[in-house]
């Protein structure tokens, strides 16, 4: 059984002023990452009047402790993980950035000798990337929204319109588009061409309208 922050910096005697108990308090529970803000926050739920600078000050001290890891490995601000009894990697969801614990299942892959570069390793960290549930079904659900889209316009693009000569109304040019969905097409006039007179067609007579 995993033991919280609050008994483990009492079985240590570390002096709990307010500012660190609440501090302390926010940072129990399983798969906890919070930001420096985050936990400012929920301390101030706690203890109006606790200062910033008071809970970046705790954090770093029960960092130096070991009682805090630093986990950077979602980007933006660093998270700050209470469990450090247990060693264990972290699941990160490229959607949301939520952050889990995961157990290490077995040793770590061994660093060759020539790739160290004269480094002595100390430790390593395993980041598992991916897509939480709920993010997960939301991508579903934009593949699903896209490919219903694509089927119901039969697979045809947005592309340039169809130019055609309506035979209902001579004359008339009219945009039509690939009907979306199976509904009918829509037409839209673009352009009138003026009406021909019924005498344009017809040969002038030698002389007529000479003045």
């Amino acid at each position: 059984m995993t033991v919280d922050l609050l008994t483990r910096l009492r079985a240590r005697d570390w002096r709990l002023s307010a500012q660190r108990r609440a501090v302390a308090q926010v940072l129990v529970g399983e798969h906890v990452h919070l930001t420096a803000e985050q936990v400012h926050d929920l301390a101030r739920e706690r203890l109006p009047e606790i200062s910033r600078a008071t809970v970046y000050n705790t954090l770093n001290e029960l960092v130096a402790m070991g009682e805090l890891l630093e986990v950077d490995v979602a980007g933006g601000p660093k998270r700050y993980d209470p469990n450090t009894a247990v060693r264990h990697d972290h699941l990160v969801c490229e959607g949301c950035q939520t952050i889990r614990d995961v157990p290490r299942s077995g040793p770590l892959p061994a660093l060759a000798e020539d790739a160290r570069g004269g480094f002595r390793v100390t430790g390593a960290e395993i980041t598992y990337r991916g897509l939480c549930p709920t993010c997960a079904e939301r991508a579903l659900e934009g593949t699903h929204s896209a490919g219903s889209a694509a089927g119901g316009r039969g697979g045809a693009p947005d592309g340039p319109a169809f130019l055609l000569t309506s035979a209902e109304r001579p004359g008339e040019r009219r945009e039509v588009r690939p009907p979306r969905g199976g509904g009918r097409s829509r037409a839209r006039a673009v352009e009138q061409a003026p009406a021909r007179s019924p005498d344009a067609d017809r040969p002038r007579r030698r002389g007529a309208g000479a003045s």
